[in-house]
């Protein structure tokens, strides 16, 4: 495979690699039979390590095909084990950056749906009240920046659902940009949706120690213009 790989390493040890993932692959190989982050690492580690046979790719978490940033892929059976638990008890801190179209209605809030999946079309649809067959779902947003157009928030994940971010934020009325899927009035131009997984913070599963990971913003206008702001 000699085509640019997707992805750029933010850290590497002998039981983690955690990747800034560009927007438009798949985090796992789907129905579209395009190569996916999964086998861009496979082929990665092979070729660095010079492994002969096959290497261990374990996926901790996903992210959607249209969103980029911060991914994590564990690289033995006990890491992946160990923090497919941390994600499972909530003790790994998830933090995304994404660029709506309208102003939210606090500056800051939790807000909470129950969520149904659509699998046939999917799609996400948040409800204000409880549903039979929903699932409950929990964010924090923050409201850092804005321009002309676009507001730049800060979002702190509480739960783990499908679309979940898509979905609540396009329930309060500000769908991300480029999400058509969500509300959004038009596509960016490279396909992409305007959300970006910025932040992981955890426990390493070996060593114990805290790591945080930060994936540095895409290179669209946009981000650009929001990413100024941020460095002040």
């Amino acid at each position: 495979m000699t085509e640019k790989k997707p992805f750029t390493v933010l850290f590497e040890d002998n039981h983690l690699l955690i990747v800034n993932k560009a927007s438009g692959i798949p985090s796992q190989p789907d129905q579209s039979g395009d190569v996916s982050l999964i086998d861009y690492v496979a082929i990665y580690l092979k070729e660095k390590y010079q492994k002969p046979g096959n290497v261990f790719v374990g996926l901790v978490h996903r992210l959607d095909r249209p969103v980029s940033g911060v991914i994590m892929i564990a690289r033995t059976s006990k890491a992946l084990e160990r923090m497919n638990k941390a994600f499972s008890t909530r003790s790994i801190s998830k933090h995304y950056f994404a660029v709506v179209k309208n102003s939210p209605p606090q500056t800051q809030a939790t807000i909470q749906h129950w969520l149904i999946r659509n699998t046939q079309k999917n799609i996400t649809r948040a409800y204000s009240q409880a549903r039979p067959d929903a699932q409950q779902a929990s964010l924090e947003y923050q409201s850092l920046h804005q321009s002309q157009h676009y507001h730049l928030l800060k979002i702190n994940l509480h739960t783990g659902r499908h679309h979940q971010i898509r979905a609540q934020l396009s329930a309060i009325g500000c769908p991300i940009k480029g999400d058509l899927k969500y509300g959004a009035d038009r596509s960016n131009p490279d396909g992409s949706i305007s959300l970006h997984a910025r932040e992981l913070i955890f426990e390493h599963p070996v060593s114990k120690e805290s790591i945080k990971v930060v994936a540095p913003l895409p290179d669209s206008d946009v981000w650009k213009y929001f990413k100024t702001l941020l460095d002040q």
